[in-house]
């Protein structure tokens, strides 16, 4: 019994300390039911935190430490921020990030079909940046080094390879031009 005691308190004094926030990290997790903790919590875990910027029960963030969010930034539940030591994602002022959404700054490899991808590691780290009063739809994907531009909408589900220009709405996998705004 004092085994599974330890075990529980290891785990929760080292999701506590992690560069990371989720539901899986339970020393942190709980305390976002408190909105002035939650803030506090995520001060000391981003990069940067803005004013106002809401990062809700239920997203996760990995290497909070290399992750800027900006002034009135909303991270809504079950949305994933993966970042990387050399990989940065930027959220710039005043977007909005649907539920569901996934930004990745890193993918596996898969050159070599003699080798099982779990064996090949990941490509380079390539930043990304979500630009000022952009609004990302729901379960939308933003893949490595893409660039979301100015007040720009990624429609919902969309899946981004490329570069998005200010004033612009994409959508569709992957997520192309469907009109300037």
């Amino acid at each position: 019994m004092l085994g599974k005691v330890k075990e529980f308190l290891d785990r929760w004094n080292w999701s506590k300390n992690a560069d990371r926030l989720g539901p899986d990290m339970l020393g942190t997790h709980f305390s976002f039911f408190l909105p002035t903790l939650q803030t506090k919590i995520c001060r000391q875990k981003f990069l940067h935190f803005g004013s106002n910027a809401e990062f809700r029960m239920g997203a996760y963030a990995v290497t909070c430490s290399n992750i800027k969010i900006g002034d009135n930034v909303v991270i809504r539940p079950m949305s994933v921020l993966m970042a990387t030591p050399k990989g940065q994602i930027c959220i710039e002022d005043n977007v909005l990030l649907g539920s569901g959404v996934h930004i990745y700054v890193s993918n596996h490899r898969f050159d070599d079909v003699t080798i099982p991808i779990y064996f090949q590691g990941h490509s380079p780290d390539k930043s990304i940046t979500i630009k000022s009063g952009s609004w990302i739809g729901a379960n939308s994907i933003i893949l490595p080094g893409v660039t979301v531009g100015r007040n720009s909408v990624v429609a919902a589900g969309s899946i981004v390879t490329k570069d998005v220009g200010d004033y612009q709405l994409v959508g569709g996998n992957p997520a192309k031009l469907i009109r300037k705004l």
